[in-house]
């Protein structure tokens, strides 16, 4: 018996393909965790198991290569229960050329240190993978412990809501706004009015979980407009 990752199928092909078109020096990055707030014997909030970059042709392969056998993943040796999985995505493209650029400077901090500290070329480039986006197309909110309606209507007296994606998680819902789609007399007010809301805890360019895939056992998915 094997990990569930992918939970709905066609969410998922309608999430890769509402993702931006890359540029040649563009990628997405992905990370699969184990989660604490899902499955209390986790230890830690969010332990990463496996982070990858892809292409949006590549993107699903690659999300069904992570369903193997119950057990694979494991904390301590002890294996990592199906119900503590979530899969999250960086919404906005990866710069290749950056990030390559800023793991130079890192290594060479690295290589100059006077003796070996533990660090894995291969996870720093991934960090820094992680980082350095390209075009900042999305800027995500994250709200928790807030009710939807109430937050949906107070949105829509500080912004255009056709430029607002909502996507329902585990115990909340993060609000996707495509930057250009933002109406000019909303230019100078959005961010203070939004990120005031009650529930906004995160903001910026952030990691969100992946439609049709496991969150907690819980399937995410974007409300229709």
């Amino acid at each position: 018996m094997n990990y569930q990752i992918i939970k709905d199928e066609t969410l998922l092909r309608e999430f890769i393909a509402w993702l931006p078109d890359l540029l040649p020096h563009e990628t997405y990055y992905v990370s699969l965790f184990a989660r604490n707030k899902y499955a209390k014997e986790i230890k830690a909030d969010k332990a990463q198991l496996k982070r990858f970059t892809a292409s949006k042709e590549y993107l699903f392969a690659k999300i069904k290569q992570l369903e193997c056998e119950i057990g694979s993943y494991t904390q301590d040796q002890n294996p990592i229960p199906q119900q503590a999985l979530a899969l999250y995505i960086t919404p906005n493209p990866r710069d290749l050329v950056k990030a390559t650029k800023e793991s130079l400077i890192e290594f060479a901090k690295l290589i100059t240190l006077p003796q070996y500290n533990g660090y894995n070329p291969h996870q720093e480039v991934m960090t820094q993978l992680q980082k350095c986006h390209s075009r900042k197309i999305y800027f995500d909110l994250d709200f928790d412990k807030v009710d939807l309606e109430t937050t949906r209507q107070a949105i829509a007296q500080y912004i255009n809501m056709d430029c607002v994606n909502i996507l329902r998680t585990h115990g909340g819902f993060h609000v996707l706004i495509e930057m250009e789609k933002l109406d000019k007399s909303f230019e100078k007010s959005w961010y203070k009015n939004l990120t005031s809301l009650a529930g906004c805890d995160v903001r910026g360019d952030n990691l969100v979980p992946v439609p049709g895939c496991t969150q907690g056992n819980f399937v995410p998915f974007f409300e229709k407009k």
